[in-house]
């Protein structure tokens, strides 16, 4: 190693100290009880609630996967992201955090998603549970995976080292973080790592847009490449057989710009319906100690989301400027942000703001696993097959799931030419229209019943898997992002099914009354 890739590295060695020290400070907290380990005691306040929730849900694609997206193919699909992504967090916080806080609670205390929605249609055979137990395994496996991904391509970046060792390192480091301090370490971390993203993307960004020659230059070099800065407009680049961009006399080559119609601005704007059915958003809504605080951490999210979607998006065109020809693939493009903070940043500065990357992806992947073990230890080993099981032993059994998780994500991310953006899209759009429509219909409509929800459930997520990997194969109008119809199929699905069978008891709509009244 260079002196400039020791000193990246001591910064980074610095920051992971950190990270264990706050999982050491909570550890005996969250080894109390399985409450405590799983979702903090319900004692959050509400700037911890604010940042733990966005840095966990953005992980490491806000800074190299959507920087990636608006580098190689330009503004549109990278800022229409965002939007519905910071329309989505907005609705969200605005009317579900405070009802599923209280119902969550009414719901006899549940302290996970899949115990909420069990508890929520008085289950005695625990086929919701299960059900939302299994689906949250599948999808934060393929999360997780993209984290790791994350890890393996910034650590094989930065010191040239083999992609799958670093990826392996990087794994490693977050399992054994995650089974050391639980939902108040994560929380708390997570809290750090999200002022930590901030500041990176802010302190980029402005260095980056200063050698290029300032903003108008950034604007004038983006509206040459056809369709690179339009909102209805997409760059091509142009290919060779191994889909490398071609480059000519220094310049990379684009092709005519391709329409973006409204349809395809629909599909964009879809990715602000997954805050519906997320989970690591979600439990800090019921993780939060007092009701009347969300409204304060709803403003703190807002901000930080709308400035860090829209430097992310920025990002990549800058990088456009001052690096054309350094990343030629689409898969390469994502690794935009850590070119200009290695090359305009002193490596101490740089190895801290590379920091960012890792708790974006720390603060994530230790939420997918965390959430995805108690889905398994607390709503099936518990739930289903032991029910007598103490806290020690679900815990216990919490941590052996960790382990499998990871090793499965670690499989599944070893293929070094993963584009995260695309691994993580189809992730999102599984936790979207699985638990969605099911957490809006469950909080807002009384008519919904158990048949109805378990329908949901499974429609939305079977639709998931289907047109993603055969309708959308077909082209044209099926080539939309797979969340937008599978979230309505859920929901029509929900209404259908319940509407048909037998309305719920007596005991489940005085439940929903009582919640709705306060």
């Amino acid at each position: 190693m260079n002196s400039q890739t020791v000193q990246i590295l001591i910064a980074m060695i610095i920051y992971m100290a950190i990270v264990v020290v706050i999982g050491v400070v909570y550890a005996k907290k969250a080894n109390k009880s399985s409450e405590n380990y799983f979702l903090g005691g319900r004692s959050l306040g509400p700037w911890v609630t604010a940042m733990s929730a966005e840095a966990s849900d953005m992980s490491g694609w806000l800074l190299m996967g959507l920087p990636g997206v608006a580098y190689w193919c330009g503004l549109a699909d990278a800022a229409w992201t965002a939007i519905g992504l910071a329309i989505g967090t907005y609705l969200n916080w605005l009317i579900v955090s405070k009802r599923l806080r209280r119902y969550s609670i009414r719901a006899n205390n549940s302290i996970t998603l899949p115990e909420f929605f069990s508890n929520r249609f008085r289950e005695s055979k625990k086929v919701i549970m299960t059900l939302s137990a299994v689906f949250i395994l599948v999808f934060f496996t393929v999360y997780a995976a993209s984290c790791f991904v994350t890890c393996g391509k910034l650590f094989s970046t930065l010191f040239e080292m083999p992609y799958i060792s670093m990826m392996i390192v990087g794994a490693i480091f977050v399992l054994l973080y995650t089974v050391l301090g639980g939902f108040l370490a994560e929380s708390a971390s997570d809290f750090m790592q999200g002022i930590v993203m901030i500041v990176a993307l802010t302190v980029i960004v402005i260095i980056s847009t200063v050698s290029a020659g300032g903003f108008g230059a950034v604007i004038e070099n983006a509206k040459a490449i056809p369709g690179f800065l339009e909102f209805f407009g997409l760059a091509s680049p142009e290919l060779n057989a191994d889909g490398v961009q071609m480059v000519e006399a220094g310049k990379p080559l684009f092709g005519a710009a391709s329409e973006y119609g409204w349809l395809k601005i629909f599909s964009m704007l879809a990715w602000g319906l997954g805050y519906f059915g997320m989970p690591q958003v979600l439990l800090r809504f019921m993780a939060i100690r007092k009701e009347d605080e969300l409204k304060r951490s709803r403003r703190i999210a807002m901000i930080w989301v709308v400035i860090s979607l829209a430097v992310a998006v920025f990002i990549g065109i800058v990088g456009r400027q001052l690096y054309p020809t350094v990343h030629l693939t689409s898969t390469d493009s994502e690794n935009i942000f850590i070119t200009l903070a290695t090359s305009s940043l002193p490596a101490i500065l740089a190895g801290f703001v590379m920091a960012g990357i890792l708790a974006a992806t720390i603060s994530s992947s230790d939420s997918y696993l965390l959430i995805a073990a108690s889905a398994f230890a607390k709503n099936i080993y518990q739930g289903v097959f032991k029910k007598n099981a103490s806290d020690k032993q679900v815990m216990n059994m919490s941590r052996i799931t960790l382990l499998a998780i990871a090793l499965f994500a670690m499989f599944i991310a070893l293929d070094e030419k993963s584009v995260i953006f695309n691994i993580v899209s189809f992730a999102w759009a599984g936790f979207g229209a699985t638990f969605g429509p099911i957490m809006l219909f469950s909080l807002f409509w009384k008519r919904i019943n158990r048949p109805g929800a378990i329908a949901g459930m499974i429609s939305g997520a079977g639709m998931v898997f289907l047109w993603k990997l055969v309708i959308s194969k077909l082209g044209g109008i099926f080539a939309i992002y797979e969340l937008l119809p599978a979230f309505i199929f859920s929901s029509i699905c929900i209404v259908v099914v319940s509407l048909m069978t037998a309305p719920p008891s007596k005991e489940i709509e005085e439940d929903f009354e009582s919640v709705k009244a306060n």
